[in-house]
């Protein structure tokens, strides 16, 4: 399908903060713009005007949503179809939701970009609510054979449209632990710092570590509300010295972060597809990941990347030695790490996502042919 000229309304996060589904959606838009299509963008997390709304719990939503909520009205008049980047809890709620009943109301066709590991749980909770939206999206899009599952067990189909990875920007130049050429093993992990991802796991896993390789380092790369609390433990672990906390970074810094990495830990309680794993394959870093949600679907364990238990630092550092110890194994899992992100450049992914623009517009179209 040619989308030049289309113009598609593309709902969804933007950074900063610097999370997956924003890169995504920030990402989507650059790539089919490239295509022709005009992309218009309606933010989800628009800044707070004034500032200060921000800090007013319960007001401030109504601050956000009343402006979304108009913009959402006025670009379904502008636009062919709704592209919603969709995840779970309040965010399908406040966001989703009334996208897919604007977009009803004004008779443009929807597709549900729906990612977030907590979806099983979410719909166990709240299915009843998010079924009558569901039905009226005019196609389901998910970024994995997990979220595949979650959905087919509650009745309703989706087709596969991968996350995508940008090669150009994370690239293979990545050095890999050799004790006898490196003064020290430098591991990374690139999730946000928020409860979900665990990061104490990985705290408690690099001070295994360290017992045994004393001048190795560790970066927690992301901002959140659990950061004093890491920190707070990393200085109970005595590794203040050790451990660097980032805060936000950007996408240019990541790319280098990773690049500088020799193993990366993804400690995550729940997740779908994180897109920090296709980062750190993509520029050759080894994954130690846990084994949750839609991980096991992504990477292979003992090929392309090692999985663990969540919340077992004893076996998470077990994982670490065993790249650290092994080179030549280190490698290996590398180089196949690399090749199995060539399946989620944009131009294998291009195909997918546009062949479900296309089977939507030609079912509305048909549709609309039949009522007249």
């Amino acid at each position: 399908m040619n989308v030049s000229g289309m113009r598609i309304g593309l709902i969804g996060p933007l950074p900063p903060p610097s999370g997956g589904m924003a890169n995504q959606t920030l990402q989507l838009a650059k790539l089919l713009r490239a295509e022709g299509a005009t992309v218009e963008l309606v933010q989800v997390n628009r800044p707070y005007r004034p500032h200060w709304i921000g800090g007013l719990k319960g007001i401030r939503a109504a601050f956000r949503l009343l402006p979304y909520l108009a913009h959402l009205w006025q670009s379904a008049a502008r636009v062919r179809l709704f592209h919603v980047m969709a995840n779970s809890g309040w965010s399908w709620h406040l966001f989703a939701a009334p996208a897919i009943w604007i977009a009803r109301i004004r008779g443009v066709p929807v597709i549900i970009n729906y990612r977030g590991g907590e979806a099983d749980a979410f719909f166990d909770e709240a299915f009843s609510w998010i079924k009558p939206s569901l039905r009226r999206a005019d196609a389901i899009i998910v970024p994995s054979g997990f979220l595949e599952a979650v959905f087919e067990k509650r009745g309703f189909p989706t087709r596969i449209v991968p996350n995508i990875i940008d090669l150009g920007r994370f690239r293979a130049e990545t050095r890999l632990w050799d004790s006898s050429k490196t003064d020290f093993p430098y591991i990374i992990v690139t999730r946000n710092l928020e409860p979900i991802y665990d990061n104490a796991t990985a705290l408690r896993a690099f001070n295994i570590v360290k017992r045994r390789f004393p001048a190795a380092k560790l970066t927690l790369a992301g901002s959140g509300p659990e950061q004093e609390a890491l920190e707070k433990l990393a200085a109970g672990l005595d590794m203040t010295d050790a451990v660097t906390f980032t805060g936000r970074v950007d996408n240019e810094s990541m790319a280098a972060l990773y690049r500088s990495a020799d193993v990366m830990v993804n400690p995550s309680l729940v997740d779908n597809m994180p897109i920090s794993i296709l980062e750190a394959l993509a520029s050759g870093v080894p994954v130690v990941s846990t084994s949750v949600g839609g991980v096991p679907y992504l990477v292979e364990h003992d090929k392309t990347a090692l999985l663990v238990s969540p919340q077992d630092p004893d076996a998470m550092a077990d994982a670490i030695f065993a790249l650290l110890d092994n080179p030549a194994r280190a490698r290996q899992i590398s180089e196949a790490g690399i090749k199995s992100v060539q399946q989620y450049t944009w131009p294998k992914v291009r195909d997918r996502l546009l062949r479900v623009y296309e089977e939507v517009l030609t079912r509305t179209q048909t549709s609309v042919t039949d009522i007249k």
